[in-house]
């Protein structure tokens, strides 16, 4: 995903002087030729994230389009005042970038793991949030945010769902996508997870299981229509975030149900549950050790529709 946005974002440099690229002293060999090519349009503001973005926000005021560019919270969590009093407060055209959503830097702990950051930007008033499930929809997110004014935030994962756009589908902010039809559960995934959404519908297809998969790249603004829909036509709702349940995907799906009196027939999510995610490993192994693979997943659509007795790694049993 890292590697299409940069191409996607090279691509419109390379036509619009306005869009600026501003990094917290990272991405040496990924940025380089960004950088080579347009020196009026990069910065290295150094490690230094906070003074990065109140930096891109003068810029932006100034009539700059500005990416801000590092790995995991960093971008987030450690500028959080400047995005919200400097960026989204001034409707700045700020693209905050977060590179290793998730697990993606499992290794490096929890400092490096991103599973708060949806909940958190998603409250801030006018930011929008687009947490992509695959190459071709992290390289659209790029040109959709950048002809967005105000403030926006871009998640971006180390795994995903590979290049899953048919011929010549159309992207758009706030509609997601349907990749998978069914009409026995729907699993709503965000972010590089969505693979393995699709690879649990895979499975539970061969076991008579039809499932619906919404890739649901924008968290705010929501589809709402999709979910309603989803509610109405299919036996349950299964949320999938690598993200805590507290205020992400599942918390905000659940709110759209609710206040729209839709609940769904059945409910549930896969997600980060209590604590921090204090165990350290490969993206893979941290999912499969929080209950957040293929198996997790399957596990949970065959209790949601009636087994009982599966046990879903992760999860309490009466989640």
């Amino acid at each position: 995903m890292r590697d299409a946005f940069i191409a996607r974002l090279t691509e419109l440099a390379a036509t619009d002087p306005r869009v600026m690229l501003v990094t917290g002293d990272l991405g040496f060999g990924v940025l380089t030729d960004f950088a080579k090519r347009f020196p009026r349009q990069f910065l290295n503001a150094g490690v230094a994230e906070q003074n990065m973005t109140g930096l891109a926000t003068g810029l932006a005021l100034e009539g700059r389009i500005v990416f801000t560019y590092s790995i995991a919270n960093f971008p987030t969590l450690r500028c959080l005042e400047q995005i919200r009093n400097d960026a989204a407060y001034h409707g700045a055209s700020v693209k905050v970038v977060a590179v290793g959503g998730g697990f993606s830097y499992g290794a490096l702990g929890m400092s490096h793991h991103a599973t708060e950051d949806i909940a958190i930007l998603r409250s801030i008033p006018d930011v929008t949030v687009v947490c992509p499930g695959d190459d071709w929809e992290a390289a659209e997110a790029t040109t959709a945010i950048t002809a967005l004014p105000g403030t926006a935030y871009l998640r971006l994962d180390r795994a995903g769902a590979g290049n899953a756009a048919p011929d010549g589908e159309t992207f758009a902010l706030g509609r997601s996508r349907r990749l998978r039809e069914g009409e026995d559960v729907t699993l709503v995934a965000t972010g590089g997870i969505l693979g393995v959404a699709l690879r649990a519908a895979d499975q539970l297809a061969t076991e008579g299981v039809r499932c619906r998969v919404l890739s649901m790249h924008t968290i705010a603004p929501l589809d709402q229509a999709a979910l309603l829909a989803a509610s109405r036509e299919t036996g349950g709702v299964v949320t999938i975030e690598e993200h805590s349940v507290i205020g992400g995907l599942g918390g905000a799906v659940a709110e759209c149900l609710l206040e729209s009196g839709a609940a769904p027939a059945r409910f549930a999510r896969v997600g980060l549950r209590a604590g921090f995610s204090s165990i350290v490993g490969s993206q893979d192994y941290l999912r499969s050790h929080y209950g957040l693979d293929v198996p997790a997943v399957v596990a949970t659509v065959r209790k949601l529709l009636g087994a009982p007795d599966v046990a879903v790694r992760g999860m309490p049993s009466s989640a």
